[in-house]
């Protein structure tokens, strides 16, 4: 699996790009310092009347702090943010990236909503690590001992106090924020993955919720899991209010304690009445910059949270069971010539994470322009046979496309040659425009009507509006057969030499599935071989053989 450290060193913009934000922010952080450190002595000095040109420098001074303050806040948070964005698409790429090789069968058994949150939420959360993390930490530490050693040239008893307290808010602000909001933080990014479960689990399968009573336990399940974010949240949101409030009682100690050591000298002279505001002040401006560190901490327990749940999602090799990009395919992008036709032999074929095959020593072939009907019950391993043919599992065995080994082929060029209308195909929530463009962007509408003539949806499309009509969500506004249908079109602007049909009559009623079947296979042309793949038997004349599969194995053909 990938290490979080690496997910956290990703995270991170490059030092040329983020060393920007960091000088920014420490000059930002350190106006602020200066600018009270001034304007308390001039207040005192002026007190004093002395001539106005004692004062100038001061006067000047503050106004000077007073703008670069806002200033560098402002650059700060341009380059800071600029280099943590850009750093963001880098790594949501990078993880895509990562993720692609596995899909769709090695995700198979990822929860969707764990998944979306490891893309979205989890690597927003990324984006902390240098603006609330790093950062921060970096320019409160600088600032700190800037000002200590400020301090230690007017006073050094007053700077070892400062010193002294500054270690103590550092020490018990960041325990106590571990021990009070450690637990909750760390549970937020998951809790936020069964939050986005229980959503999508509910909207993907509502008509079959209501249709079975079982709606509003759903809705308890998400009630409960936004209950549980709620709750690790409003955690959160205490322990960082407690963790202010002491840093804020020890920035008070801070200036007592300053007062305390300070006094004597000043009533003795050998402090002056303004190095005595500069010595007591001081540390209310250093702490005010030092309350961004027990908020850092808080960050960084999410940030790792987040880095260790990417992680997780994210194997650093493809498992054996999805197929590796072929070395000597490198560089290839053309569909490998049919030739002969597809040969299995001996072939063995398993899911990730099993052990044991889904398809044991197949013997399976299809010639050019064969129709071949590949029956079973469900579980016998049809569906795998499918998703093996297309090379989204790896074959142990003989596999060959044409006469040459698909081994030696890139797993994106074999499915150049032989496409998959699955069992319940994706639609984008696009126009039907768009949906068929996915296969042949250059495409005109001429060829897309035609597409869908032939399999028997141009009467339907054309009561919709034509081709600008939508689809809805996944589909969600058209039916199964329609659904399928337009699956087939897409394949048909694709032009693949083979084409699997996976159960294309699923959520169909009987009356109609061998309508759609015959349909379905009309439109396909006679050079196109077809590997049909169905539970039940299809009308006579459309099919040129039988393969039956049982327990993972073929018994007849």
């Amino acid at each position: 699996m990938t290490t979080t450290n690496e997910v956290l060193r990703g995270a991170m913009p490059p030092a040329r790009r983020f060393w920007w934000a960091l000088a920014a922010g420490f000059a930002s952080e350190a106006s602020a310092v200066a600018l009270l450190t001034v304007s308390a002595w001039l207040i005192v000095r002026a007190s004093e009347q002395p001539p106005v040109l004692y004062l100038s420098a001061a006067v000047v001074g503050v106004r000077f702090f007073a703008i670069s303050r806002a200033a560098f806040r402002y650059l700060e948070r341009l380059t800071g943010h600029d280099a943590a964005l850009r750093q963001l698409a880098s790594t949501r790429s990078d993880l895509v990236r990562r993720l692609i090789p596995l899909a769709p069968d090695g995700l198979a058994r990822t929860r969707r909503g764990s998944m979306l949150g490891a893309l979205v939420d989890d690597v927003d959360e990324l984006q902390n690590l240098p603006l609330r993390v790093v950062q921060p930490l970096a320019s409160s530490a600088l600032v700190a001992v800037g000002a200590v050693v400020l301090v230690a040239f007017v006073w050094w008893p007053a700077a070892v106090t400062l010193l002294a307290c500054l270690a103590v808010a550092a020490a018990v602000a960041t325990l106590w924020g571990w021990a009070s909001g450690g637990r909750a933080e760390r549970a937020i990014a998951p809790l936020r993955a069964d939050l986005a479960d229980a959503v999508v689990d509910h909207l993907g399968s509502l008509d079959v919720l209501i249709a079975y009573g079982a709606e509003a336990r759903s809705r308890d399940r998400i009630a409960h899991a936004d209950a549980a974010l709620r709750r690790a949240l409003v955690r959160r949101a205490g322990a960082q209010t407690a963790t202010a409030a002491l840093v804020s009682l020890l920035a008070g100690a801070a200036s007592i304690a300053a007062v305390l050591v300070a006094a004597p000298a000043t009533a003795s002279g050998a402090l002056t009445g303004p190095a005595l505001a500069v010595v007591v002040l001081v540390p209310m401006a250093v702490f005010e910059v030092f309350s961004s560190v027990p908020l850092a901490a808080s960050a960084w327990r999410q940030v790792r949270a987040s880095a260790e749940r990417i992680a997780d999602a994210v194997p650093s090799a493809v498992p054996v069971e999805i197929p590796r990009e072929a070395p000597a395919a490198a560089g290839e992008s053309v569909a490998p010539p049919l030739g002969e036709g597809i040969r299995l032999r001996a072939a063995d074929v398993r899911w990730p994470g099993t052990t044991a095959a889904a398809l044991h020593d197949v013997d399976f072939a299809v010639r050019p322009g064969e129709r071949v009907l590949v029956v079973g019950s469900s579980g016998a391993g049809k569906t795998t046979l499918a998703h093996a043919l297309v090379r989204f599992l790896e074959t142990d065995g003989v596999y060959e496309l044409g006469g040459r080994s698909v081994h030696d082929l890139s797993p994106d060029d074999v499915r150049q040659t032989v496409g998959l209308c699955e069992q319940h195909p994706m639609l984008f929530d696009e126009d039907i425009r768009q949906n068929l463009l996915f296969a042949r962007d250059t495409s005109t509408d001429a060829e897309l009507e035609d597409a869908l003539r032939r399999v028997g949806l141009d009467e339907w499309v054309r009561a919709r509006g034509g081709l600008d009509a939508r689809v809805g969500e996944r589909g969600a506004l058209v039916s199964g057969g329609q659904a399928q249908r337009l699956a087939l079109a897409r394949a048909l602007l694709r032009g693949f030499p083979v084409l699997v049909l996976d159960e294309p009559t699923a959520g169909v009623d009987p009356e109609a599935s061998d309508r759609l079947l015959t349909d379905l296979l009309g439109a396909v042309p006679d050079d196109r071989a077809v590997v049909l793949i169905s539970h039940i038997l299809v009308p006579d004349g459309l099919i040129d053989r039988v393969v039956r599969i049982h327990d993972g194995r073929v018994i007849s053909a």
